[in-house]
């Protein structure tokens, strides 16, 4: 009886012992396996870089303008190996720009005009993807449907900026770019967006987010998915991310824009709503049909 409980613990120290090997093994072996890759985003204003204390001439006329703020989330960003197979990246959890499959980009420091903002910017994405060559990057301009409809008071980071967010019946602004100028727009009463924000005429407002959103109030989540959820897939060739950069030009966003006019009974700039046909050259170069349009490509990304 001694000798068979012996050998029974002999199995079982064996077992525990091979199973922890196996288990530090198999972790070392996925490490090898894995890389840790950086997308670099740099932002210009044409052939200038963007800062918040700087005044550029943009639009169609070129107006002078002050930058107000420069932020966007993008998600499900993957790499495209050179067997054209799609690999998503594994964003690391930082607790602060990235939750799960989001990332949030800002480029405004809370200096200049910028006073809405924070101080502290980001350029880069970080994850890991497994060991390989990648010939292209691919990902979302936006949230996806899951994520877009939370309570930003609640939210984890970067998902907790009330600045970047509407409602819970509308959701997140997935990008803002806002600028202010000198010239009052036309109509110049101060407006009352739906979306709840209130808003000056002598400023453009860029706020990208999901509209047709149906609910019974704003204080509530969609019952279905929202008509124009706005989101833009984004393909870039000939990305390598140990060399090459992501560009985002606003000088772009606006060329075929007035920025100081204003559609009546509209907020000042693009809200994105479907009606305000202040947001037809700025859709266009975010890659996203509007006013009509079946498919467009988008011009607002680029890679250096």
């Amino acid at each position: 009886m001694k000798a068979k409980t012996k050998s029974a613990t002999s199995f079982l120290i064996f077992f525990v012992a091979f199973s922890l090997w196996h288990y530090y093994t198999s972790q070392k072996v996925n490490a090898a396996q894995t890389q840790e890759v950086t997308i670099k985003f740099a932002a210009k204003v044409g052939n200038k870089p963007f800062s918040c204390g700087s005044n550029y001439k943009l639009g169609k006329p070129a107006t002078t303008v002050t930058p107000l703020d420069f932020r966007f989330y993008i998600a499900d960003i993957t790499l495209i190996d050179n067997n054209n197979k799609a690999i998503p990246i594994a964003l690391n959890q930082d607790g602060k720009w990235q939750y799960k499959n989001v990332a949030l980009i800002d480029f405004e420091n809370k200096t200049g005009a910028c006073a809405n903002g924070t101080v502290e910017t980001r350029n880069i994405v970080v994850g890991k993807i497994p060991q390989g060559q990648y010939k292209a990057i691919k990902f979302t301009l936006g949230l996806p449907e899951n994520l877009n409809h939370e309570d930003s008071t609640l939210a984890p980071s970067p998902l907790n900026l009330t600045s970047l967010w509407w409602n819970w019946q509308f959701g997140y602004k997935f990008a803002r770019i806002d600028f202010a100028h000198s010239t009052k727009s036309q109509p110049t009463e101060i407006h009352q967006h739906k979306h709840g924000e209130k808003e000056a005429g002598n400023a453009f407002f860029i706020h990208l987010g999901s509209t047709g959103c149906q609910a019974e109030t704003s204080s509530q989540k969609p019952t279905t998915k929202c008509t124009n959820p706005n989101t833009a897939i984004i393909n870039l060739a000939n990305f390598e991310p140990s060399k090459n950069t992501i560009v985002i030009d606003i000088a772009k966003l606006v060329a075929n824009t007035n920025l100081t006019k204003n559609q009546v009974d509209t907020a000042p700039g693009c809200m994105s709503e479907p009606n305000d046909k202040d947001c037809t050259g700025i859709m266009t170069v975010f890659g996203i049909p509007f006013g009509g349009q079946t498919s467009v490509k988008q011009t607002f990304f680029s890679v250096k």
